[in-house]
């Protein structure tokens, strides 16, 4: 599975003019699953980013002077119940455009069986943080993304490559 991890002020997901989900402080993930990902991946996945440092820690309620609000990469989701996760699903993270001008994604899994992994992503998240906490799109749908970059930070991952 590859991610786009992007720690955000808050976002949002649309379909048809309409807001689907929407959370404010926390993490937007774009996911994409590949032929080869298995529930393992989606374990490792859901693990790693509830546990993903990348909130700063505010002590006694003091800003500190600078860029950050406290202490910087010490606060992940599961430590902090204010911080929600915003999933949006997104085969194109493996398109590749080596040949010609057109993207090639025969490397994304298809219909069903992403979608199904997909489902259980969400659902161990859900079970890490609390349902409440876990948003996500439409499956499937063409989608309208909006969101505040906090940082900006973002980070890419992917479960079966030790490059990224």
């Amino acid at each position: 599975m590859r991610v786009v991890i992007q720690k955000v002020k808050q976002a949002s997901v649309s379909v048809d003019n309409q807001i689907v989900s929407s959370i404010k402080h926390g993490l937007m993930i774009l996911v994409g699953i590949s032929t080869s990902d298995t529930l393992e991946d989606v374990s490792k996945l859901s693990k790693k980013l509830v546990n993903l440092r990348l909130f700063e820690s505010v002590e006694n309620n003091e800003e500190n002077v600078g860029c950050w609000n406290g202490k910087p990469w010490s606060k992940s989701v599961l430590q902090d119940p204010s911080l929600s996760i915003l999933s949006v699903s997104q085969f194109t993270l493996y398109g590749t455009v080596k040949k010609g001008t057109k993207p090639d994604f025969h490397k994304a899994a298809k219909g069903n069986t992403a979608k199904s992994l997909y489902d259980e992503f969400l659902n161990k998240l859900r079970g890490e943080i609390g349902e409440e906490r876990v948003k996500d799109g439409k499956f499937g749908e063409m989608m309208d993304v909006s969101l505040v970059n906090d940082g900006p930070v973002t980070i890419i991952w992917d479960t079966q490559e030790n490059s990224i």
